[in-house]
């Protein structure tokens, strides 16, 4: 199989050659496996716990791991040993630490999994003090093959963000990049990487059916305990629906048929298997009247849109295509920024109507984005990030405006219109 180039690639390459034990996290179909085989050496011992034999071997004899791990010999450097689905036989992390603790020198461990949840709930060893975890998520747009989009702007042009480090530069094609897709296709399909390859939309739409109804459904109900599996299901439907909103606990527990800290519970069930974010409300507002309760994404457009029971056609889009951009759009600010860890995603809303769609929060500067869906964008889209500016006049200095517009655009008043693509 040929391997794609990821983002996260080279940082994790980079980082999985420091003696501690690397933890990789992510909802299924994200490329995880695919991403840690590409980057490992070719001697890696690998144990594959998503094989049903291999899983009852180690959960029959927890022995069997630390005995395969003394086994292994290597001439130069550490040994490596590449656990996935880890979180299937806990008494793997115990024995990853009982190893680790006599000589991390000898040993790269890295354990791959899909839930936080049953590692919680079985008060699972998480190594503190000795791992580092990782998330990875959908594609961003510069894991595709971009060229013949951004040779529409001038190169000079291009703003350099923080939330990615090298700036928009990785959105030059590449022979190993994912295959190019237009904007509308990915807001229906989404972003997994499996969905990217596929060249007929009627697959992408059976692809992510089956997804809902094998990973979002049968996977949570073995990984959680829920009592009520007819409300879930219900719950997991209108929370689709409502994705990106800002979340009304009361309302959704009346239209699930349950309680309140029920619904609390189910959207925490969400995160922990990785299949959702929550983007909390600016709290640096002289406003009174500012929100405070958060709004919550599903991870990937497609899989929303699938879990909603939309109609998985790109004409979809056509029923509130701004709200299918800002989805999106905070997908990609939310992955690029738990990639980079250069700052955190917020919103700002008040009672009043005033809103700022985002907020990227660094340790030195706050940086508002609107999300429009226009290619033609004016100054008068800017009024809402205006005013923040000028509140926030010594933290915020700049503010961006995602559009479908061709090129870099400067509206005034230090904000500029950039496409789609740079982001």
């Amino acid at each position: 199989m040929e391997i794609r180039d990821r983002f996260y690639g080279p940082i994790l390459k980079a980082k999985i050659e420091k003696p501690f034990v690397h933890l990789i996290f992510g909802a299924r179909q994200t490329g995880k496996s695919t991403l840690v085989n590409s980057i490992l050496p070719s001697e890696t011992q690998i144990i594959d716990l998503s094989n049903p034999r291999e899983r009852m071997r180690f959960a029959a004899d927890p022995g069997l791991f630390i005995d395969i791990c003394r086994s292994l010999r290597s001439e130069v450097g550490p040994s490596w040993v590449f656990v996935d689905e880890a979180q299937t036989v806990p008494s793997i992390f115990d024995a990853v630490q009982s190893l680790y603790d006599r000589d991390k020198e000898r040993f790269r461990f890295i354990l791959c999994g899909s839930s936080a949840r049953r590692l919680r709930a079985q008060s699972a060893n998480l190594l503190p003090g000795r791992s580092v975890r990782h998330l990875l998520h959908p594609l961003l747009t510069s894991e595709y093959a971009m060229e013949t989009v951004v040779n529409a702007s001038p190169r000079s042009s291009w703003p350099s963000f923080p939330w990615l480090g090298q700036g928009v530069s990785g959105a030059v094609s590449h022979t190993s990049k994912f295959p190019f897709r237009t904007l509308e296709n990915r807001l229906i399909f989404g972003d997994l990487p499996g969905i990217a390859l596929q060249e007929e939309d009627t697959d992408k739409a059976d692809l992510l059916s089956t997804y809902v109804a094998s990973y979002l459904e049968e996977e949570i109900r073995r990984e959680a305990t829920i009592r009520q599996w007819d409300a879930f299901v219900r719950f997991l439907k209108l929370a689709a629906v409502d994705s990106g909103n800002i979340v009304n606990f009361s309302s959704l527990s009346r239209e699930a048929g349950v309680s309140l800290p029920t619904i609390k519970s189910y959207y925490q069930i969400l995160e922990d298997m990785f299949v959702g974010f929550t983007v909390s409300a600016f709290s640096g507002s002289p406003h009174k009247s500012a929100l405070t309760t958060p709004r919550f994404f599903f991870f990937d457009n497609g899989v929303r849109n699938a879990a909603a029971d939309f109609p998985l056609v790109e004409s979809s889009i056509n029923v509130d295509s701004g709200r299918f951009f800002e989805h999106w759009v905070a997908g990609q600010l939310w992955s690029a920024l738990s990639y980079t860890k250069v700052g955190t995603l917020l919103y700002y809303r008040t009672s009043d109507g005033a809103e700022v769609d985002f907020i990227v929060q660094t340790n030195h500067e706050l940086i508002p984005i609107e999300v429009k869906w226009t290619d033609h964008p004016r100054q008068s889209d800017t009024r809402h990030l205006k005013t923040f500016i000028a509140e926030q006049s010594s933290r915020c200095t700049r503010g961006y405006l995602v559009s479908r517009c061709p090129y870099v655009l400067d509206l005034g008043n230090h904000i500029t219109a950039i496409p789609w693509w740079m982001l």
